[in-house]
């Protein structure tokens, strides 16, 4: 009896559902409905729904950035011309200028050029004129005060793989997301599996127990004309009281804990708390046939699944690590919107390629993927030990199932046995061959038997609703309890 107390305790998971108000529920219907009103499953479907978006945004990120550029300048000082710089090609161009000029227009006059000594004397005197009168400064721009306004345009050439290990990134977060909701789906599905069984044995027990009290009531009642006949002292009568006192507060304890399950079940689903539900369903046994390939059955367990996203997900993060080692080359453009006022250096637009490279920065980015290397090694070792986990569960679950198996056998046995035992104590009450003493203790003893042998039954299912859950499908649970 005692080893089969823990199946009876509440299950051990606690989520918060909406309202919803249902009668005659099947165990299909209680996960259609905690799946569409369950506020930790909906948060998750808003989880997965931004992952969704992220991982759209990364696949985008490839196309071309464009931004307007706008904005109010004011400068120290004014900009100035270098004319300094170009004073000497000014001074020796303009001057071979007007010797030319000069030959062409006696040329045209007389057909000939110029002397030679009086070209020499023209460069000479334009070189000493125009020396004198170039400025020995430089001219200053009016204006200190512009307003900008430009469109910059930034298409990534060559990242080193950064974009494509971001996309991975988002990837690896949007397949975590659909774990995570699968988790608390499945989670929600195996609590109501337990709570659903739970209350098939209930009603079970409440069944045997509605027996068991008629039964005490009417060895009460043949209690009654024996004392009456003086054929058994008073004092016997009285212990057949006690039984059925006793029995009827059993009765009345297990009523409570079939309202204490309704609870949960409602609280699982959503619904108010008080919602009547009609579930009449009881508990008869029939033996599993686990024709289940399982080799590798923790491929599809979440838990598993959750272990290897984050292996993926390390893997990622040792390229990203190693990408910041390499240069970023962009194309780069940029179209001024509004010319006006603006230095004549500025110009209208322009087009390049841009390379940004870190050559140094001090064995961080080295530093980082050696931690990143070690993550991964952490998630595969993680990863490993979920594995042997599950499989060393799965052993546990069958050994549990074939051992409830022959409880059950053996109590099934013992229970017809009892009952027959009772049938017959009660026929020597009735033949004077045994006492009230008898039939109530024939009674107890049937009533324990019938306890034992449906808390075995649940056991067995509950270890049933273990099994499919480590399978990744703890739905299936409900092809064997109909």
């Amino acid at each position: 009896m005692k080893r089969f107390l823990f199946l009876l305790l509440p299950s051990f998971c606690f989520f918060q559902f909406a309202n919803a108000q249902q009668t005659k529920l099947s165990l299909e219907e209680c996960f259609r409905i905690a799946r569409e009103r369950n506020l930790l499953v909906n948060q998750m479907n808003k989880s997965v729904a931004a992952r969704k978006f992220s991982l759209e945004a990364e696949k985008n990120s490839y196309l071309p950035g464009i931004d307007l550029l706008a904005g109010y300048q004011h400068l120290s000082k004014p900009l100035e011309i270098n004319l300094q710089t170009v004073k000497d090609g000014i001074v020796e161009g303009s001057s071979q200028q007007s010797v030319n000029t000069a030959n062409e227009v006696y040329k045209e006059i007389t057909g000939n050029n110029l002397p030679q000594a009086v070209q020499d004397r023209i460069y000479s005197l334009s070189k000493n004129v125009i020396s004198t009168i170039y400025p020995d400064y430089n001219p200053p721009l009016n204006k200190q005060d512009y307003f900008t306004a430009s469109l910059g345009i930034r298409q990534p050439l060559y990242l080193g793989g950064k974009l494509s290990t971001a996309r991975n990134i988002a990837q690896n977060e949007y397949d975590a997301g659909n774990i995570n909701l699968e988790l608390t789906q499945k989670g929600v599905d195996f609590a109501l599996a337990v709570q659903y069984l739970r209350m098939m044995y209930v009603n079970s027990i409440l069944q045997k127990e509605n027996t068991i009290v008629d039964i005490f009531k009417q060895n009460r009642d043949r209690a009654d004309e024996l004392v009456k006949n003086e054929l058994i002292p008073p004092y016997l009568r009285n212990w057949t009281n006690v039984a059925l006192t006793q029995a009827q507060t059993r009765k009345n304890n297990i009523d409570l804990e079939k309202k204490n399950i309704q609870v949960e079940i409602n609280r699982l689903m959503g619904s108010p708390l008080d919602s009547a539900l009609t579930i009449a369903d009881t508990l008869r046994f029939s033996k599993a046939n686990l024709a289940v390939e399982q080799s590798s059955f923790w491929a599809q367990n979440p838990s598993y699944k959750f272990i290897e996203n984050k292996t993926n997900l390390a893997e990622s993060t040792v390229k990203a690590s190693r990408s910041l080692q390499l240069p970023n080359i962009f194309a780069i453009g940029n179209v001024n919107l509004y010319q006006k006022d603006l230095p004549v250096t500025t110009p209208p637009w322009l087009v390049g390629v841009e390379m940004q490279w870190t050559l140094f920065s001090g064995f961080r980015n080295t530093k980082r993927v050696s931690a990143t290397k070690q993550l991964v090694e952490e998630a595969k070792l993680a990863q490993e030990n979920t594995r042997t986990g599950l499989q060393a569960q799965l052993t546990i679950v069958n050994n549990k199932l074939t051992a409830l198996e022959n409880d059950i056998a053996s109590l099934d046995t013992a229970r017809s046995q009892a009952a027959v035992t009772t049938t017959m104590v009660r026929e020597r009450l009735n033949n004077e061959f045994s006492t009230v003493k008898d039939v109530n203790d024939a009674i107890i003893v049937q009533e324990e038997i019938e306890k034992a042998y449906y808390t075995a039954v649940l056991g067995y299912y509950v270890a049933l609703a273990e099994y499919w859950n480590l399978m990744g499908t703890p739905q299936r649970i409900t092809e064997f309890i109909k």
